[in-house]
């Protein structure tokens, strides 16, 4: 599995640098979702192709890593997360952006032996110092929070929503030591505009100092559109809406998660896996 992974790898940063998007949107499939930073969530392989296609027309990939982390199987699914650098080039200006930030990985195996991807996530260390740079209005994308939520049909789904409902109070009230108790010991949260943090008391002080930056929430809405339970995991696709207002600025934004849920032995769920990005 490694080496399948290292060599799917290494074929995704050849395609980058020569920007090819064939090989890109090769494992995807009708049901993939593309989640990063300043963009709707893309699904299916064809609309995939389309954003790399108007990607690469815009931009000429100058230097492109990616350094994984750590590979998890989580039973019948593999994750794959780590980080990345990437140096654009504009193709109408010529001007340069270089861009840090983390990448998730989330495969499923195929009938034929091989992976299929179930998400493509990524978002960035810091913001992005022109983040409409990045937007691709022409791409066929959805805004999942304003979508129907997931139906409220089986024991895991009322669960998975009591806890929106927790962490909806914890982020109204900025109560960080709330919000932690979701995670694991050995959670692992990839935040958009942070570093990782991997373990619970590295994601206690993210959510300590992000806590002192959050503005007022007068709505807050935390929802999923889609929940799945394969090999022992839950896997919640998940989003929010959010009026707020910080000072004379206010605004409402909309975002979009992965969150990763596994039974503990006590019982208890825990979040062991989130990825999260800003539409």
């Amino acid at each position: 599995m490694a080496s399948t992974l290292s060599a799917m790898s290494a074929a995704r940063v050849q395609a980058m640098l020569d920007g090819n998007a064939a090989p890109l949107a090769g494992p995807c499939t009708e049901n993939t979702r593309l989640m990063t930073e300043g963009l709707s969530t893309v699904i299916g392989s064809r609309n995939i192709a389309a954003y790399y296609r108007a990607f690469f027309s815009r931009f000429t990939v100058g230097a492109y890593t990616r350094t994984s982390v750590q590979t998890w199987n989580l039973g019948l699914r593999v994750a794959d997360f780590g980080r990345f650098t990437l140096l654009l080039r504009s193709k109408s200006n010529g001007a340069e952006l270089s861009l840090h930030g983390k990448y998730l990985d989330l495969w499923d195996p195929d009938s034929d032996g091989g992976l299929r991807l179930v998400v493509l996530a990524w978002n960035f260390d810091t913001w992005l110092p022109n983040g409409n740079a990045l937007r691709f209005d022409e791409i066929p994308s959805v805004r999942t929070a304003l979508q129907a939520r997931a139906p409220a049909d089986s024991d895991m789904s009322i669960e998975l929503a009591a806890y929106n409902l927790l962490l909806e109070r914890a982020l109204i009230e900025h109560d960080g030591a709330l919000w932690s108790r979701v995670y694991s010991a050995d959670a692992v949260m990839l935040p958009n505009n942070a570093p990782i943090a991997i373990g619970q008391a590295a994601i206690e002080v993210f959510i300590e100092a992000h806590c002192r930056e959050l503005p007022i929430f007068e709505h807050l809405d935390l929802r999923n559109d889609r929940i799945e339970e394969e090999g022992g995991y839950i896997y919640e696709f998940a989003s929010h809406t959010a009026n707020w207002r910080n000072g004379a600025s206010s605004g409402v934004s909309t975002g979009k998660d992965l969150r990763i849920w596994r039974r503990e032995p006590d019982h208890a769920l825990k979040m062991i896996l989130q990825i999260s990005a800003y539409d």
